[in-house]
Protein backbone atom coordinates (compact mmCIF):
# COMPACT_ATOMS: atom_id res chain seq x y z
CA UNK A 1 0.00 0.00 0.00
CA UNK A 2 2.81 2.38 0.89
CA UNK A 3 4.66 1.60 -2.32
CA UNK A 4 1.47 2.33 -4.27
CA UNK A 5 1.21 5.77 -2.68
CA UNK A 6 4.85 6.46 -3.53
CA UNK A 7 4.24 5.38 -7.11
CA UNK A 8 1.26 7.74 -7.35
CA UNK A 9 3.36 10.59 -5.98
CA UNK A 10 6.04 9.89 -8.55
CA UNK A 11 3.74 10.25 -11.55
CA UNK A 12 1.51 13.05 -10.31
CA UNK A 13 3.88 15.48 -8.60
CA UNK A 14 5.28 17.91 -11.13
CA UNK A 15 9.04 18.48 -11.30
CA UNK A 16 10.60 21.90 -10.91
CA UNK A 17 10.61 22.63 -14.65
CA UNK A 18 6.80 22.31 -14.71
CA UNK A 19 5.88 24.92 -12.14
CA UNK A 20 4.51 27.69 -14.38
CA UNK A 21 2.01 29.83 -12.49
CA UNK A 22 -1.43 30.75 -13.80
CA UNK A 23 -2.48 34.27 -12.82
CA UNK A 24 -6.24 34.92 -13.21
CA UNK A 25 -5.57 38.66 -12.93
CA UNK A 26 -3.79 38.48 -16.29
CA UNK A 27 -6.95 37.12 -17.90
CA UNK A 28 -9.44 39.84 -17.07
CA UNK A 29 -9.13 42.07 -20.16
CA UNK A 30 -8.99 39.16 -22.59
CA UNK A 31 -11.89 37.38 -20.97
CA UNK A 32 -13.99 40.53 -21.18
CA UNK A 33 -13.20 40.91 -24.88
CA UNK A 34 -13.94 37.25 -25.60
CA UNK A 35 -17.15 37.50 -23.60
CA UNK A 36 -18.23 40.61 -25.51
CA UNK A 37 -17.68 38.82 -28.81
CA UNK A 38 -19.15 35.52 -27.58
CA UNK A 39 -16.06 33.58 -28.60
CA UNK A 40 -14.43 30.46 -27.20
CA UNK A 41 -10.72 29.71 -26.99
CA UNK A 42 -8.92 26.41 -26.63
CA UNK A 43 -6.78 28.23 -24.06
CA UNK A 44 -9.75 28.32 -21.69
CA UNK A 45 -11.46 25.06 -22.63
CA UNK A 46 -8.30 22.95 -22.44
CA UNK A 47 -7.02 24.61 -19.25
CA UNK A 48 -3.78 25.40 -21.06
CA UNK A 49 -0.87 26.06 -18.67
CA UNK A 50 0.29 28.89 -20.95
CA UNK A 51 -2.95 30.86 -20.70
CA UNK A 52 -1.62 33.64 -18.44
CA UNK A 53 1.43 34.18 -20.63
CA UNK A 54 -0.56 34.26 -23.88
CA UNK A 55 -3.49 36.31 -22.59
CA UNK A 56 -1.09 38.84 -21.10
CA UNK A 57 0.35 39.23 -24.63
CA UNK A 58 -3.19 39.50 -26.03
CA UNK A 59 -2.88 36.24 -27.94
CA UNK A 60 -5.46 33.45 -28.10
CA UNK A 61 -6.25 30.33 -30.11
CA UNK A 62 -9.86 30.57 -31.19
CA UNK A 63 -12.16 27.58 -30.88
CA UNK A 64 -14.82 27.75 -33.59
CA UNK A 65 -17.85 25.50 -34.16
CA UNK A 66 -18.78 25.69 -30.49
CA UNK A 67 -17.04 24.17 -27.49
CA UNK A 68 -18.66 20.72 -27.48
CA UNK A 69 -16.95 17.69 -29.04
CA UNK A 70 -18.46 14.53 -30.53
CA UNK A 71 -15.49 12.34 -29.52
CA UNK A 72 -14.26 11.10 -26.17
CA UNK A 73 -10.47 11.43 -26.14
CA UNK A 74 -9.34 10.59 -22.62
CA UNK A 75 -6.57 13.21 -22.56
CA UNK A 76 -8.66 16.21 -23.61
CA UNK A 77 -10.58 18.65 -21.43
CA UNK A 78 -12.92 19.92 -24.14
CA UNK A 79 -16.51 19.10 -23.17
CA UNK A 80 -18.05 15.99 -24.73
CA UNK A 81 -21.77 16.55 -25.28
CA UNK A 82 -24.24 16.90 -28.14
CA UNK A 83 -22.93 19.91 -30.10
CA UNK A 84 -24.91 23.09 -30.66
CA UNK A 85 -25.95 24.34 -34.12
CA UNK A 86 -23.26 26.12 -36.14
CA UNK A 87 -23.34 29.89 -35.62
CA UNK A 88 -23.08 31.58 -39.06
CA UNK A 89 -22.06 34.88 -37.46
CA UNK A 90 -19.07 33.38 -35.64
CA UNK A 91 -16.51 33.89 -38.46
CA UNK A 92 -17.21 37.63 -38.45
CA UNK A 93 -16.75 37.81 -34.70
CA UNK A 94 -13.45 35.94 -34.92
CA UNK A 95 -12.29 38.40 -37.58
CA UNK A 96 -13.35 41.25 -35.31
CA UNK A 97 -11.29 39.82 -32.46
CA UNK A 98 -8.25 39.49 -34.73
CA UNK A 99 -8.54 43.19 -35.59
CA UNK A 100 -9.14 44.33 -32.01
CA UNK A 101 -6.16 42.32 -30.75
CA UNK A 102 -3.92 43.36 -33.64
CA UNK A 103 -2.89 39.76 -34.28
CA UNK A 104 -0.18 39.23 -36.87
CA UNK A 105 -0.64 35.45 -36.65
CA UNK A 106 -3.83 33.72 -35.59
CA UNK A 107 -4.53 30.04 -34.89
CA UNK A 108 -8.04 28.70 -35.42
CA UNK A 109 -9.12 25.26 -34.21
CA UNK A 110 -12.33 23.46 -33.26
CA UNK A 111 -13.73 20.42 -31.52
CA UNK A 112 -14.42 17.44 -33.74
CA UNK A 113 -17.86 17.76 -35.32
CA UNK A 114 -18.73 14.32 -36.67
CA UNK A 115 -22.37 15.41 -36.60
CA UNK A 116 -21.84 17.78 -39.54
CA UNK A 117 -21.82 16.44 -43.12
CA UNK A 118 -18.52 18.17 -43.91
CA UNK A 119 -17.14 18.06 -40.36
CA UNK A 120 -17.24 21.85 -40.25
CA UNK A 121 -14.90 22.42 -43.23
CA UNK A 122 -17.05 25.14 -44.78
CA UNK A 123 -17.15 27.02 -41.48
CA UNK A 124 -13.35 26.93 -41.35
CA UNK A 125 -13.20 28.31 -44.90
CA UNK A 126 -15.71 31.05 -44.11
CA UNK A 127 -13.64 32.05 -41.08
CA UNK A 128 -10.50 32.33 -43.22
CA UNK A 129 -12.34 34.53 -45.72
CA UNK A 130 -13.68 36.79 -42.95
CA UNK A 131 -10.21 37.29 -41.49
CA UNK A 132 -8.69 37.95 -44.92
CA UNK A 133 -11.27 40.69 -45.52
CA UNK A 134 -10.75 42.37 -42.13
CA UNK A 135 -7.03 41.76 -41.54
CA UNK A 136 -5.36 40.92 -44.88
CA UNK A 137 -1.83 41.00 -43.42
CA UNK A 138 -2.56 38.45 -40.68
CA UNK A 139 -1.13 34.96 -41.18
CA UNK A 140 -3.81 32.33 -40.65
CA UNK A 141 -3.05 28.91 -39.21
CA UNK A 142 -5.74 26.24 -38.99
CA UNK A 143 -5.53 23.26 -36.66
CA UNK A 144 -8.18 20.95 -38.06
CA UNK A 145 -9.81 17.68 -36.96
CA UNK A 146 -9.60 14.68 -39.29
CA UNK A 147 -12.98 15.34 -41.02
CA UNK A 148 -13.26 11.53 -40.99
CA UNK A 149 -10.65 11.55 -43.74
CA UNK A 150 -13.00 13.09 -46.31
CA UNK A 151 -10.94 14.52 -49.17
CA UNK A 152 -13.77 16.87 -50.18
CA UNK A 153 -13.75 18.52 -46.75
CA UNK A 154 -9.99 18.96 -46.83
CA UNK A 155 -10.29 20.47 -50.32
CA UNK A 156 -12.74 23.08 -49.00
CA UNK A 157 -10.28 24.08 -46.28
CA UNK A 158 -7.33 24.25 -48.68
CA UNK A 159 -9.31 26.32 -51.21
CA UNK A 160 -9.66 29.10 -48.62
CA UNK A 161 -5.87 29.52 -48.76
CA UNK A 162 -4.78 29.57 -45.10
CA UNK A 163 -1.06 30.04 -44.52
CA UNK A 164 -0.54 26.84 -42.48
CA UNK A 165 -2.77 23.82 -41.86
CA UNK A 166 -2.07 21.53 -38.94
CA UNK A 167 -3.50 18.22 -37.82
CA UNK A 168 -2.06 16.64 -34.68
CA UNK A 169 -1.19 12.96 -34.48
CA UNK A 170 -1.01 13.48 -30.68
CA UNK A 171 0.69 10.17 -29.81
CA UNK A 172 2.21 6.96 -31.15
CA UNK A 173 0.05 4.27 -32.82
CA UNK A 174 0.26 1.88 -29.84
CA UNK A 175 -1.44 4.45 -27.61
CA UNK A 176 -4.22 5.48 -29.99
CA UNK A 177 -6.86 4.00 -27.72
CA UNK A 178 -6.74 7.35 -25.90
CA UNK A 179 -8.06 9.01 -29.08
CA UNK A 180 -11.50 7.45 -29.22
CA UNK A 181 -12.93 7.74 -32.73
CA UNK A 182 -9.55 8.56 -34.28
CA UNK A 183 -7.25 6.38 -36.35
CA UNK A 184 -3.50 6.84 -36.74
CA UNK A 185 -3.34 5.98 -40.44
CA UNK A 186 -6.36 8.17 -41.20
CA UNK A 187 -4.71 11.12 -39.46
CA UNK A 188 -1.52 10.50 -41.40
CA UNK A 189 -3.55 10.41 -44.64
CA UNK A 190 -5.11 13.76 -43.72
CA UNK A 191 -1.65 15.34 -43.75
CA UNK A 192 -0.72 13.51 -46.95
CA UNK A 193 -3.92 14.68 -48.66
CA UNK A 194 -3.33 18.29 -47.64
CA UNK A 195 0.07 18.13 -49.34
CA UNK A 196 -1.43 16.54 -52.44
CA UNK A 197 -4.11 19.21 -52.69
CA UNK A 198 -1.73 22.13 -52.12
CA UNK A 199 1.99 21.25 -52.39
CA UNK A 200 2.96 24.82 -51.46
CA UNK A 201 0.88 24.83 -48.25
CA UNK A 202 3.00 24.08 -45.14
CA UNK A 203 1.55 21.37 -42.92
CA UNK A 204 2.12 20.96 -39.21
CA UNK A 205 1.58 18.29 -36.58
CA UNK A 206 2.21 17.75 -32.90
CA UNK A 207 2.76 15.06 -30.30
CA UNK A 208 2.26 14.90 -26.55
CA UNK A 209 5.03 13.09 -24.69
CA UNK A 210 4.82 11.41 -21.31
CA UNK A 211 1.96 9.03 -22.10
CA UNK A 212 4.12 5.92 -22.03
CA UNK A 213 5.61 6.11 -25.52
CA UNK A 214 9.10 4.78 -26.24
CA UNK A 215 11.78 6.79 -28.05
CA UNK A 216 11.82 4.39 -30.98
CA UNK A 217 8.06 4.81 -31.40
CA UNK A 218 8.38 8.58 -31.40
CA UNK A 219 11.09 8.46 -34.06
CA UNK A 220 8.93 6.20 -36.22
CA UNK A 221 6.09 8.74 -36.01
CA UNK A 222 8.45 11.56 -36.98
CA UNK A 223 9.62 9.50 -39.96
CA UNK A 224 5.97 8.96 -40.96
CA UNK A 225 5.37 12.72 -40.76
CA UNK A 226 8.32 13.46 -42.99
CA UNK A 227 7.15 10.86 -45.51
CA UNK A 228 3.89 12.78 -45.94
CA UNK A 229 5.72 16.09 -46.25
CA UNK A 230 4.95 17.57 -42.84
CA UNK A 231 7.17 20.62 -42.36
CA UNK A 232 6.40 21.93 -38.88
CA UNK A 233 6.42 20.00 -35.61
CA UNK A 234 5.53 20.65 -31.98
CA UNK A 235 6.47 18.35 -29.10
CA UNK A 236 5.22 19.01 -25.58
CA UNK A 237 4.63 17.39 -22.21
CA UNK A 238 1.22 15.85 -21.64
CA UNK A 239 -0.39 17.18 -18.47
CA UNK A 240 -3.60 15.53 -17.29
CA UNK A 241 -6.36 18.15 -16.91
CA UNK A 242 -7.80 16.24 -13.94
CA UNK A 243 -7.60 12.93 -12.08
CA UNK A 244 -10.37 11.65 -14.33
CA UNK A 245 -8.27 12.02 -17.47
CA UNK A 246 -5.54 9.82 -18.92
CA UNK A 247 -2.73 9.76 -16.32
CA UNK A 248 0.78 11.04 -16.94
CA UNK A 249 3.22 8.13 -17.18
CA UNK A 250 6.36 10.23 -16.86
CA UNK A 251 7.69 13.76 -17.03
CA UNK A 252 10.09 14.23 -19.92
CA UNK A 253 13.16 16.27 -19.00
CA UNK A 254 13.96 19.47 -20.94
CA UNK A 255 17.23 17.98 -22.20
CA UNK A 256 15.32 15.11 -23.79
CA UNK A 257 12.98 17.54 -25.55
CA UNK A 258 16.03 19.32 -26.94
CA UNK A 259 17.42 16.02 -28.21
CA UNK A 260 14.15 15.31 -30.01
CA UNK A 261 14.25 18.80 -31.52
CA UNK A 262 17.75 18.28 -32.89
CA UNK A 263 16.87 14.85 -34.30
CA UNK A 264 13.70 16.20 -35.94
CA UNK A 265 15.61 19.04 -37.60
CA UNK A 266 18.15 16.53 -38.88
CA UNK A 267 15.26 14.57 -40.41
CA UNK A 268 14.26 17.63 -42.44
CA UNK A 269 11.54 19.42 -40.48
CA UNK A 270 11.67 23.12 -41.33
CA UNK A 271 10.84 24.29 -37.80
CA UNK A 272 10.47 22.42 -34.51
CA UNK A 273 9.21 23.64 -31.13
CA UNK A 274 10.04 21.08 -28.44
CA UNK A 275 9.76 21.59 -24.70
CA UNK A 276 7.66 20.79 -21.64
CA UNK A 277 5.22 23.67 -22.17
CA UNK A 278 5.07 23.55 -25.96
CA UNK A 279 1.58 23.24 -27.41
CA UNK A 280 0.38 23.29 -31.03
CA UNK A 281 -0.30 27.02 -31.02
CA UNK A 282 2.34 28.09 -28.47
CA UNK A 283 4.73 30.54 -30.18
CA UNK A 284 2.92 29.70 -33.42
CA UNK A 285 4.05 32.97 -34.98
CA UNK A 286 7.64 31.70 -34.87
CA UNK A 287 6.97 29.03 -37.48
CA UNK A 288 8.34 31.10 -40.35
CA UNK A 289 7.47 31.17 -44.03
CA UNK A 290 8.49 27.97 -45.75
CA UNK A 291 10.20 27.27 -49.01
CA UNK A 292 8.32 24.13 -50.11
CA UNK A 293 11.53 22.57 -51.37
CA UNK A 294 12.44 22.06 -47.71
CA UNK A 295 9.47 19.78 -47.21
Amino acid sequence: MESGRKRDMKITRRPEWLQKKISPAAHADMERLLGDLRLHTVCQEAHCPNISECFRQRQATFLILGRLCTRLCSFCNVTKEAPEPVDPAEPGRVAGAVVRLGLRHVVITSPTRDDLPDGGAEHYATTVVAIRESAPETRIELLVPDFQGERASLAVVVAARPDIVGHNLETVPRLYHIRQGADYMRSLRVLATLRELAPDLPTKSGLMLGLGEEEGEVMEVLADLRRVGCAYLSLGQYLAPSKGHQPVERFVEPAEFEQYREKALTMGFAHVESGPYVRSSYHAEQYGSLNTSQA
